[in-house]
């Protein structure tokens, strides 16, 4: 691989992803709509020589098409609010593949583990997927499309991540938890604070993404990204206490809770059915990955936290 564009580089998957590619010498196209954002990411790199961007429009293939045709790889880390997943999700995976189809191009599809459910077996790839939800329903949907017989050219493959976090992280369950901690306000807590759950530093995730990518039979199959063990939501609040000083509350939303504000609020509406994961959790295998691929990256909790809490008070400063 010489050159990748990251679809979505302005979130924060694809922000660790470009910052990957650029580890490694390869050149970087960063795809997305705002102009604002990709120069600010440009910016951020000290318009590095390698690092370019293309505005467009991912539910437009043809913006895609005209920004890849000189990539090897696609990165698909663009994604779609909650409240918008029913409606949006399909479209974005017709678009991708159909650019990546008409320029024969290997793509690589960042998805999470809502198409398992409840975890019943050892949480490989092969875990039965069994979803309970809408959203998983419509995630085990949206694989049959990526893999589906119709792409004549394209090679694809998807990767699956848990909950995670890092310095540019935007959206996961942790977020709000974090953001609170290191602003020095009062916080909450998405789900139980005594489940111990997996999470993933997304800078480890980037690389094991990218890991994957260069190798060429591993297009065609699911791929699962494992964090660094376990951690409770205690754990976290002891340690982000510890990083930040702010020993203020931290207060943990129920399932009921979430439900009740749901009522006034679109998006808390749409956590509401899988908080099951907040309570039960979902531990990734990664066997598959140290088989064929190598050693896990694994940054411990605590060093993982500090990094990303840091970052969190220097853009509050």
């Amino acid at each position: 691989m010489k050159k990748a564009i990251v679809l979505g580089a302005t979130g924060g998957t694809g922000q660790v992803i470009v910052s990957e590619l650029l580890n490694r010498g390869i050149e970087v196209i960063a795809f997305g709509r705002s102009q604002n954002k990709l120069e600010a990411l440009l910016a951020e790199y000290n318009h590095h020589l390698s690092l370019t961007y293309k505005l467009g429009d991912i539910f437009d293939y043809q913006t895609i098409v005209d920004a890849a045709k000189d990539a090897d790889v696609i990165f698909q880390c663009a994604n779609v609010k909650y409240q918008e997943m029913a409606e949006k999700l399909m479209p974005l995976g017709e678009s991708v593949m159909k650019a990546a189809d008409a320029l024969g191009k290997r793509i690589v599809i960042v998805d999470g583990i809502y198409v398992y459910g409840h975890q019943v077996a050892k949480g490989d790839e092969n875990h039965p997927q069994n979803p309970h939800t809408k959203k998983g329903k419509l995630r085990v949907v949206f694989e049959q499309l990526i893999f589906s017989e119709k792409w004549k050219r394209a090679e694809a493959l998807i990767v699956r991540l848990p909950d995670y976090y890092g310095p540019t992280s935007q959206n996961s369950y942790l977020q709000p938890t974090l953001d609170g901690v290191a602003a020095g306000k009062t916080s909450i807590f998405i789900g139980n604070l005594k489940t111990p759950r997996e999470y993933v530093y997304l800078p480890d995730a980037a690389k094991m993404i990218v890991n994957i990518a260069e190798k060429d039979d591993s297009y065609g199959e699911n791929w699962n990204i494992p964090g660094a063990g376990l951690i409770s939501g205690k754990e976290i609040i002891r340690i982000a206490r510890k990083v930040t000083g702010n020993q203020k509350a931290v207060i943990p939303l129920t399932k009921n809770v979430i439900r009740l504000v749901g009522l006034f609020d679109e998006f808390m509406r749409e956590i509401v059915e899988i908080m099951y994961l907040t309570k039960e959790g979902f531990i990734l295998s990664g066997e598959k990955y140290e088989k064929r691929i190598g050693a896990i990256p694994a940054t411990p909790f605590q060093k993982g936290l500090e990094k990303t809490l840091q970052a969190l008070m220097d853009k509050n400063n």
